[in-house]
């Protein structure tokens, strides 16, 4: 496991019983570095939508966790947000809530000469996913040639 992976999992791991016990959803821990900063950022969520009293009332239990744990090697900046609507689908959970529901589909390596796609998620696995575009035609992806994949914005 690598150092992000090992900073990312104890992170998940103390926060699951948390959301539980706030009835709150973790959609995603990430650990990453942007410019010369590393970020620890818990993307939370709740039925109805996250405000600031959530996030600041699990930054601040996070907070204190982290300082006592000290397990971090890097300085860092915490974050925790909500998902907002761009979220990407990463977890079982995402795509099953998504199922028949527009996506946007971003690739790493175009197909056809084309490296974004926009359909209804008609399936999906470990290996792939599934959509059928508004002409009809289904589309299956790699998933390792996958850069992004998260719901459609209509506006």
């Amino acid at each position: 496991m690598t150092k992000r992976e090992t900073y990312e999992a104890r992170t998940e791991a103390f926060l699951l019983p948390l959301m539980e016990e706030n009835h709150f959803e973790l959609v995603d821990v990430e650990y990453v570095k942007e410019g010369s900063s590393w970020y620890l950022r818990a993307y939370i969520d709740k039925e109805g939508g996250i405000n600031i009293g959530d996030c600041e009332a699990v930054s601040r239990r996070l907070s204190d966790w982290l300082d006592k744990e000290d397990f971090i090697d890097d300085s860092y900046i915490l974050e925790v947000s909500s998902p907002g609507l761009g979220r990407p689908l990463k977890k079982e959970k995402d795509f099953i809530r998504s199922m028949g529901k527009n996506v946007e589909v971003r690739l790493f390596k175009a197909i056809d000469r084309q490296k974004e796609f926009e359909g209804a998620l008609t399936a999906y696995d470990k290996d792939t996913v599934t959509i059928q575009t508004e002409e009809g035609r289904t589309v299956t992806f790699d998933r390792p040639n996958i850069a992004l994949i998260r719901l459609a914005f209509d506006f």
